[in-house]
């Protein structure tokens, strides 16, 4: 029978996602939610699937839920709630989260989605909520609350206007603000930075990564981040799985002189891996690699396939945090990209996310003209 004889039905309803056709119905709510929105770009569907699929590592350590909204039987919001014993190790057993939030402009559909989510983690004693995560704080996570007027770059999340608000009439309230900054690539080496690499040069090298050792070098990478960002808010460390998948897409995406290794003594203390932007081709495939996704994708390290990049991952080893090696060693893993950038004819760079109350990185990049241009929320709430 066609719907449309129905009565209309005004009242909004959660329900769980438990099937395949109901993933698919979850993936496909942003195109409703985006649908007059310029800037955001739509993720490839194939992508999501495996994201929510039982091959993602983060269900290793982790469990999750989710819900669509319907009024009417039309799809108008979504959200995930989850529990990440990882950060209940960390952070106590009462912690859980929700995430990959999407929500017309209406405070009842939000209130609904809010509800399922809360209640699900409160069955799980669950009484410290925070997001949106998704699903861990080292994937997408966070609201956007400024910088609404330019496209999100590669793996960050994009956010209506309404969305802060909504979560703040749920009884949500800021937790901590995530930035991200935007830089020129030929941005001028400030005489600080200068002189700190010249003290330095004889005691610190800097190397691309090894591709004949991939396996190798990305266990060294995993080593320094979990190290470099152990002490920082929300912190949960990345697993061997996690980052073996993450390596996947880097061996396939970024050339080596990307991935930048500084050895201290001939001990490795630094990293930083850059990432061409490739929203700049999904923004042109509407969630579909086929019929010619792949060719696009195929010509991605060829010069003018994009024009940004992203600098997703960076780290010095924590025995060299607020000390002039360690500002020397973020200095040059950041530098390095750089001649590089310019062959392929990437023009400016984004560098996130950066906690706010991350002082010492934030001058680094203040010195070398960097200017922050987006600003995206973690919010929480005690059940």
């Amino acid at each position: 029978m066609d719907d449309s004889s129905q009565p209309a039905c005004l009242e909004v309803i959660a329900r769980p996602v438990a099937s395949r056709r109901d993933i698919g119905v979850f993936i496909d709510v942003p195109w409703r939610i985006y649908v007059d929105d310029p800037m955001w770009v739509p993720p490839l569907r194939l992508e999501r699937r495996f994201h929510f699929s039982r091959f993602n590592p983060f269900f290793k350590h982790g469990e999750w839920q989710a819900w669509i909204a319907y009024r009417n039987n039309q799809p108008v919001g979504r959200i995930s709630a989850q529990i990440d014993q990882l950060h209940r190790q960390r952070y106590g057993p009462e912690t859980g989260h929700f995430g990959l939030f999407e929500c017309i402009d209406d405070l009842e559909v939000a209130a609904v989605l809010m509800r399922a989510a809360e209640e699900w983690l409160a069955a799980r004693h669950t009484r410290h909520v925070t997001g949106p995560f998704n699903l861990s704080i080292n994937q997408e996570c966070g609201v956007l609350v400024d910088g609404f007027d330019t496209p999100p770059m590669v793996m960050m999340p994009h956010s209506r206007r309404w969305y802060g608000r909504l979560l703040e009439e749920q009884g949500y309230r800021p937790a901590k603000d995530l930035l991200a900054y935007w830089v020129e690539v030929d941005f001028k080496v400030p005489r600080l930075m200068s002189a700190l690499i010249a003290k330095f040069s004889d005691q610190v090298r800097l190397r691309p990564l090894r591709r004949d050792k991939f396996s190798e070098e990305m266990e060294i990478l995993r080593d320094i981040f979990n190290d470099a960002w152990s002490e920082n808010w929300g912190f949960v460390p990345v697993t061997k799985a996690e980052f073996a998948e993450l390596g996947t897409s880097l061996r396939l995406l970024v050339p080596d002189d990307c991935i930048q290794i500084a050895e201290v003594d001939g001990v490795p203390s630094a990293f930083m891996v850059a990432l061409p932007n490739l929203n700049e081709i999904f923004a042109e495939l509407d969630g579909s690699l086929f019929p010619f996704g792949w060719v696009k994708l195929s010509r991605i390290k060829s010069r003018g396939a994009v024009r940004t990049g992203r600098i997703p991952l960076m780290g010095v080893r924590k025995q060299f945090h607020n000390t002039p090696l360690g500002m020397a060693l973020a200095f040059m893993v950041i530098d390095a990209p750089k001649k590089l950038a310019r062959a392929v004819g990437v023009q400016a760079v984004e560098l996130s996310w950066i906690l706010e109350d991350n002082k010492p990185m934030r001058a680094i990049l203040d010195s070398l003209g960097c200017r922050e241009y987006k600003r995206y929320r973690i919010y929480g709430k005690t059940l």
